[in-house]
This record gives C-alpha cells, sequence and structure tokens, in this order.
C-alpha cells in the first residue's frame, strides 16, 4: 500500500512506478472506493460536528498529473459544506505585495473543515526554482519556513497529508495529446504546458528535494501511482480514510433532555 515518505529519506522517485497496482484488479477496486468513500463521508460529518479540529490535503503532480481529477473523483459523496477547495495559481498584485505564505494561510480550513489545496505553497520551491524566479538561496530557505508553518498548523489541530500524484512522462504526453485531439478537452492545453514539459527533470529534482525536506510524521508526503487513475483514486481515498481515524472525530454530546423528546 502507499507509504508515507519521512523526512530525512533519500526518495528516488525512480523507485515509485507511476503504473504500480498494488496488486488491486480495476473491477474490485471500483467497488473497494465506494467503501472507501462512505466511510470517509461518515468520518467527515463526526468532523463537521464535533468542530475541533481540522485536514489539510495538499495536491502537487506535474501538469496533466491528475489533481482535478481526485477532487472529482474522491471528494465525491462529502458534504459540500464540510469541505473547501482552493487553487493557487500564479500570485496577483495583492499577493505578490505580501510574504508568499500570506495567500496560503487564509486558504487553511477551519475547526470541522477539509481543506484541498490545488497546488500550494510547494510552488515556491518548486517553479521559482525550475525558473529560477527567486535567487538560489531565498527558495532554499523557504523550506524551513514550510516545515515550521505545517508545524505550526499540526499543533494548533490541523492534520496534513500531502500527497505527490506521480504520472510518467509517457502518461502525461498522452493526456496533453487527448486535450488537443478532444475539442471540448482543448481548453485544458496551453502552448506553456509543452515548455513545461520540457523542464521535465529539473521539476523531478525539485519535487523530490522538496519532499525530502518538509516530510515529516506530522505532515507527511505520499507518492501516489498516478498512471492509473482507478488506483489513484483508491489509495487517495485510502489515506484520507487513515488520516481522519487518526483524528477520530467525534459527535458533541446531545443536549441533555433531548432524548424520547415528542416534537408537537
Amino acid at each position: 500500500m502507499v507509504r508515507a515518505m519521512r523526512a530525512g529519506n533519500h526518495l528516488d522517485l525512480g523507485d515509485h512506478d507511476p503504473r504500480e497496482t498494488f496488486g488491486w484488479e480495476k473491477e474490485a477496486a471500483k467497488v473497494q472506493l465506494a467503501d472507501e468513500l462512505a466511510i470517509v463521508a461518515e468520518l467527515q460529518k463526526r468532523l463537521f460536528a464535533e468542530r475541533e479540529r481540522a485536514l489539510l490535503v495538499v495536491l502537487q503532480a506535474m501538469d496533466a498529473g491528475g489533481k482535478d481529477g481526485v477532487i472529482r473523483s474522491v471528494m465525491t459523496g462529502i458534504n459540500p459544506a464540510g469541505v473547501r477547495v482552493a487553487s493557487f495559481r500564479v500570485p496577483n498584485d495583492e499577493e505578490l505585495a505580501h510574504d508568499y505564505l500570506w495567500r496560503i494561510h487564509r486558504k487553511t480550513p477551519e475547526r470541522g473543515q477539509i481543506g484541498v489545496f490545488n497546488r500550494s505553497h510547494y510552488e515556491d520551491v518548486l517553479v521559482v526554482r525550475v525558473k529560477h524566479i527567486v535567487p538560489n538561496e531565498r527558495w532554499r530557505r523557504r523550506y524551513n519556513h514550510i516545515y515550521e508553518f505545517e508545524r505550526m498548523l499540526v499543533e494548533e489541530g490541523i492534520a496534513i497529508v500531502k500527497l505527490f500524484l506521480h504520472i510518467s512522462k509517457d502518461e502525461q504526453r498522452a493526456r496533453l495529446q487527448d486535450r488537443i485531439d478532444k475539442p471540448e478537452e482543448r481548453w485544458k492545453f496551453s502552448i506553456s504546458d509543452l515548455a513545461e514539459r520540457a523542464l521535465w527533470d529539473d521539476y523531478m529534482t525539485a519535487f523530490r528535494e522538496a519532499m525530502r525536506a518538509t516530510s515529516t510524521d506530522g505532515a507527511p508526503w505520499f507518492v501516489v501511482p498516478g498512471d492509473r487513475k482507478w488506483v489513484r483514486n483508491l489509495a487517495v481515498a485510502r489515506i484520507l480514510r487513515d488520516a481522519l481515524e487518526a483524528i477520530d472525530p467525534q459527535y458533541p454530546e446531545p443536549e441533555e433532555g433531548i432524548e424520547g423528546y415528542v416534537v408537537t
């Protein structure tokens, strides 16, 4: 099964097969996914009712890596009142006028919520590194900023799981081509995607080092095989279930005297 990559490990993404199946069968996995999501939905109801803690799910991947697909497939069936999705694109002028974590902290989930980051603060040690947007010494300092920021969130009651959806370069090529070939999907494609693809090796290095520097017991990274969507979805659902079970939210005690009361 998917395992957390702990800090200090000598992570090599080459050791993680994007087409891994864990021995699962596709049709059986679809049934298992429904079962996992039912448990996740119940745990989310308890989390929402308890309003004492929260869960933050960080999604990172290469272009066409499946972040939106995970949100559509795994978050289905969960009460939308208890889930908030934040997408972080190129920062606007207001965001650029603040420190790079300012826009991130504003979107962290409130107590009782599951927050999902579609891209995140990790862009500030990935894109800015690969494209040389800030000096080397500046983005390297951010590993420690992120480590301490996440430690503070955990200590304040926000559990964190970070998911790297690991696809192969061949699979990315196929998905990008699919976007070009299907008129209804073409809006998702930009010529700039090809320039990003040309930097594949640089991004793999940046992802590896960022995960090594920031994976902790309180905020672990998981490398999720992403070439097969049905494997990806079941793996993510099980990770979320494990995270929520570790939180173990409970329904609040009801007001005394309610039991047996008859509404007239």
